[in-house]
This record gives structure tokens, sequence and C-alpha cells, in this order.
């Protein structure tokens, strides 16, 4: 089971990024899903999370009206929108996938399946 994380990038602080998580191996349709990062010397920290059917979002402080996390069930693809960036955005960005159903948890321990991350780096 691997879930593919990509559409990181440099882009300039004010601009937008789109990644996008495309699993294989076994369909995620049925799980709450995440986006996570990494800046260098922190800690991963939970960046939003959605519910299997999309109607459960939700978002770090940090990033809440500028971020939204949506998913397209039939493509079995999770998609995190970025707009207005921020320096401080800049870290590798990891999606990740519950095994359990339910709401989607902001705890790193509580996601059973990880893809390998894209980095975004933010300029001023």
């Amino acid at each position: 089971v691997q879930l593919q994380a990509s559409g990181g990038g440099l882009v300039q602080a004010g601009g937008s990024l789109r990644l996008t998580c495309a699993p294989s191996g076994r369909t995620f349709s049925n799980s709450p899903m995440g986006w996570f990062r990494q800046a260098p010397g922190k800690e991963r920290e939970f960046v939003a999370g959605i519910s299997w059917s999309g109607s459960n979002t939700n978002y770090a402080d940090s990033v809440k009206g500028r971020f939204t996390i949506f998913r397209a069930n039939a493509k079995n693809t999770v998609y995190l929108q970025m707009n207005s960036l921020k320096p401080e955005d800049t870290a590798v960005y990891y999606c990740a996938a519950q095994r359990s159903a339910g709401s989607p948890s902001r705890k790193l321990w509580e996601y059973d399946y990880w893809g390998q991350g894209t980095l975004v780096t933010v300029s001023s």
C-alpha cells in the first residue's frame, strides 16, 4: 500500500499550490485521511483532515482560511489546496490514511498509512 503525494514545489509568498495524494494498492474511499507537514528541525504536525464522505473536515489553526482539503472518492484521491502561502508553510507535506472509520484525527499516531512526502518551499 502506497500513498503517493505530489504537487509540491517552489512558490513565492502569497502564491498557491495544490497537493495531490493518490493511493495505490487499496482503496481509501472509506477512510478518513489527512495531511501533515514537517519543517526542518521540527516535529511532524497536523495540517488538515477529512472524513471518508468529505462532509467533515478540520484544520490546524495556522492554516485555517487559507488551506482547503477535499477528496474525489471516485478517483481515490485527496487534495490540499493551499492559498496565500507564507514562508512558514515551508515543509515536507505528507498524506496519511486511517484504517478505522470515523472522524479525521489530528493525532499523528492514529494514522496507519503514510506517503513519502512532497516538498513545499515558500520564498519571501
